[in-house]
């Protein structure tokens, strides 16, 4: 076979000059990754020997060696796990996740604006955010301290070794080697300013700071006639360990092994339970959100050992998807070591773990809630959104979600709870307000709120895409049922009435509030039938209103309809094509339709200038919504024409 040339998809060659030349602060961090990627090759291969141990070649006994050679200048990071044939090598090393390659280019280049930013102050610019290990590009951070790049690998069970090498400017090569054993070697060329990495003393100093937390020996290969090899790590699973031998580094390093993560843990539980099932858990928080958090397949996060036997990543019985920011080990002493993927979705014990991981879980957030509500908050902001995925999902765990949650309201500039919305609820209110949007300063400024601000109403300002689907799903929360403030029907006039009031409404004969009413309406009654002329089928009603206090117009939902903020996100990913036609709601107070029901009242037929300004005032009532205008040129024209007549 001769050697064969591959260009590397677009987004990796963006990323490898990026990689190589913005990333100097960490370099070390290179041999970090390539350790990490070896161990992990070692797991696969002792998991995928359990079911054919015929893949093994030699003892069985792994290891990770790094031989050093300062003549050639090269470091190589060589290991007996699983290896990888031709195709694993023009898929794993020729491509990556588009979406992560891009989010880890847009946090890279927020990184380095930040720097500059302090640098500009005159801060300490040290210390970049290294975000390698998060996106799942480790290997390509070799080119950080290489100019060239050669990987050494057989597959267990497979005949053929191949050799693949780049220089990472844009193109590899893939030719037929030879290895006597399964197994990888990454040879690193390293540039002649990075020779440090070929110091023996350097290199046990990065395997002590970064890798002592790997479960196989790291070896560094004797040099020279009188040197002998040396074992740099404990080269025992830390999760194995006592929790008083472990340093809060080691903890930390083994997060970023262990989560392909780099921020600091937000919280760490390790645990370890015995007796009539055995196991031991170390779980980590993160502080920050993960790039593949909305991932459609919502992968959970836990890796899955037996008697400290790798046996799966992404273990989804060990934890509810809505805990997929979860990241850690599960160590069990009663599964099986044969034990399937399909045999995990069924199995009793797995079951009982994954109750008692949740219960765990869900403890030390509440803890954490108490005793640091601020800390609690910053978490929230960053998972709430995930754990509202389980209020829909859950039922058994509903109400400890429930207690959990934490919003965004008219009345706090923080977040609060249900319990904090029901204990300030006003006198004659039975009912959660909410209204949803995509951002809370602009939502907390809706015309539909007016009235509910001037009663002192508070309203929850959901931004979740998850809150509308949710909602439906909880329907009350302590007997209090929740209703949109953009839906008809909001009552607002016995809000804010004491009991006593309440009750003197009731003993009224029935027909005085409907009087009120009725004088309310007929009031503008000429202008609400003009209106419902000029504009037709474009609203579906227009009524009073008694939620508007500034604005003149707002639309809301018919009681029954679909929430406006929802059947927008519908139509954005074309589950709908049409819009149900809105309710446009009047302020018969407002000076605007004052001087408008005058001109309705005059006119024989529909006055030109109140059926231009029908169309105008549903325009801007989209707009405010964010809605895109039907007719832009039309509003144009309407705009200018009612301005020419003087309207105002």
């Amino acid at each position: 076979m001769t050697k064969e040339t591959f260009s590397f998809q677009a987004e990796v060659s963006k990323l490898l000059d990026i990689v190589a030349h913005a990333l100097y602060s960490h370099k070390e961090i290179f041999l970090r990754e390539l350790i990490s990627n070896a161990s992990d090759a070692c797991d696969k291969l002792r998991y995928e020997a359990l079911v054919n141990p015929g893949l093994l070649q030699d003892s069985g006994i792994f290891q990770v060696t790094l031989v050093t050679d300062k003549k050639a200048k090269t470091l190589t990071i060589a290991d007996n796990g699983i290896g990888m044939n031709r195709d694993d090598l023009v898929e794993t090393l020729g491509t990556i996740a588009r979406s992560g390659t891009q989010a880890f280019m847009d946090a890279l280049t927020a990184s380095k604006d930040a720097k500059e930013k302090k640098k500009k102050k005159g801060d300490d610019a040290g210390g970049d955010i290294d975000l390698i290990g998060q996106f799942g590009v480790g290997f390509y951070s070799s080119f950080m301290v290489a100019d060239k790049v050669e990987v050494t690998t057989r597959k267990a069970g497979e005949d053929k070794a191949w050799l693949w090498t780049s220089d990472g400017t844009g193109e590899f090569t893939i030719d037929e080697a030879s290895r006597d054993q399964h197994g990888t070697d990454v040879t690193v060329h390293l540039k002649k300013e990075d020779k440090e990495f070929l110091d023996a003393a350097r290199i046990e100093h990065i395997v002590k700071t970064y890798s002592d937390h790997i479960g196989i020996p790291i070896i560094l290969a004797a040099e020279g006639k009188d040197a002998e090899e040396k074992t740099l790590n404990q080269a025992s699973a830390l999760w194995t360990r006592a929790k008083k031998d472990i340093s809060d580094d080691e903890y930390k390093e083994f997060y970023h092994h262990v989560g392909q993560m780099w921020d600091e843990p937000w919280l760490t539980l390790h645990n370890r339970v015995e007796g009539v099932m055995s196991y031991t858990s170390l779980l980590y928080l993160p502080s920050s959100r993960p790039f593949d958090l909305f991932n459609a397949e919502r992968k959970t996060q836990l890796k899955l050992y037996v008697k400290r036997v790798y046996i799966t990543d992404n273990c989804d019985e060990l934890l509810p998807s809505y805990f997929r920011f979860v990241r850690g080990v599960v160590d069990s002493e009663d599964l099986p070591l044969n034990i399937s993927r399909e045999m995990l979705q069924h199995n009793p014990a797995l079951a009982k773990i994954k109750k008692a991981l949740t219960k765990r879980v869900f403890n030390e957030l509440k803890k954490k809630a108490e005793k640091a509500p601020e800390d609690y908050a910053q978490f929230w902001d960053n998972f709430g959104a995930v754990l509202k995925e389980g209020l829909y999902e859950d039922f058994e765990n509903r109400e400890t979600l429930l207690e959990l949650a934490r919003f965004h309201s008219t009345s706090e500039d923080g977040l609060i709870t249900l319990k904090d919305y029901i204990g300030r609820m006003k006198d004659g209110q039975d009912t959660i307000f909410y209204i949803s949007g995509e951002d809370a300063d602009t939502i907390a400024q809706s015309p539909q709120l007016e009235g509910f601000k001037a009663k002192g109403v508070e309203v929850l300002l959901l931004t979740d895409p998850v809150d509308e689907f949710w909602i439906p799903s909880v329907g009350q929360f302590e007997e209090k049922s929740f209703k949109s403030a953009t839906r008809g029907g909001a009552e607002l006039s016995n809000i804010g009435k004491s009991k006593d009031d309440t009750k003197d409404d009731e003993a009224k004969d029935g027909d005085d509030k409907k009087n009120e009413d009725a004088e309310k309406t007929s009031k503008i009654e000429p202008l609400l039938a003009a209106f419902k002329v000029a504009l037709g089928d474009k609203v579906k009603d227009v009524r009073a209103s008694d939620r508007l206090t500034d604005s003149p117009v707002c639309l809301v939902a018919d009681d029954g309809d679909m929430d406006m903020h929802i059947e927008r996100i519908m139509k954005q990913h074309n589950q709908i094509n049409e819009a149900t036609p809105r309710v446009m709601e009047i302020n018969p107070d407002h000076a605007l339709i004052s001087k408008l029901v005058v001109k309705a009242k005059k006119a024989e037929g529909i006055d030109p200038v109140v059926e231009e300004a029908a169309y105008l005032l549903l325009d801007q009532a989209r707009i405010v919504e964010g809605e895109p205008l039907a007719d832009p040129m039309a509003f144009s024209k309407r705009l200018a024409s009612v301005m020419e007549k003087g309207l105002i």
